[in-house]
């Protein structure tokens, strides 16, 4: 199945929510949501560069909460969409806007009324 890049990011979200929710193997999450065992490399990248630097972005992400945030108070879903969007913006594939307007895309869909201006102001500062 052929996917375009917003929703190989869509298959990407839902499987780093997954991966953070239930502790599931990355890889597995993303093979159970394809429905192909031919993974698109960029979906490949967005999520197992994601999980192999997960720490590091969770830090970058929580520098710029506000003092009375963390990053484990955020839903998983928000959590997936901030870590997948850290993960584009330091491989630096797509400009940094596209990135962001995508996340936010995702946030309004699947996230609280809010999260996305939440999740546009960190990205923002990244």
């Amino acid at each position: 199945m052929e996917m375009n890049r917003h929703k190989m990011r869509e298959v990407a979200m839902t499987s780093l929510y997954q991966h953070l929710l239930l502790g599931k193997d990355i890889r597995e999450c993303v093979y159970e949501n394809c429905d192909s065992n031919d993974i698109d490399p960029f979906l490949y990248t967005i999520t197992m560069d994601t999980v192999r630097y997960k720490d590091a972005y969770i830090d970058k992400i929580s520098e710029k909460l506000n003092r009375e945030w963390t990053f484990d108070r955020l839903g998983f879903v928000e959590q997936a969409i901030l870590l997948m969007a850290c993960c584009e913006i330091d491989l630096e594939v797509v400009p940094k806007a596209i990135v962001i307007d995508e996340a936010v895309s995702l946030a309004k869909k699947y996230c609280d009324e809010d999260a996305y201006k939440l999740i546009n102001g960190v990205l923002d500062q990244l």
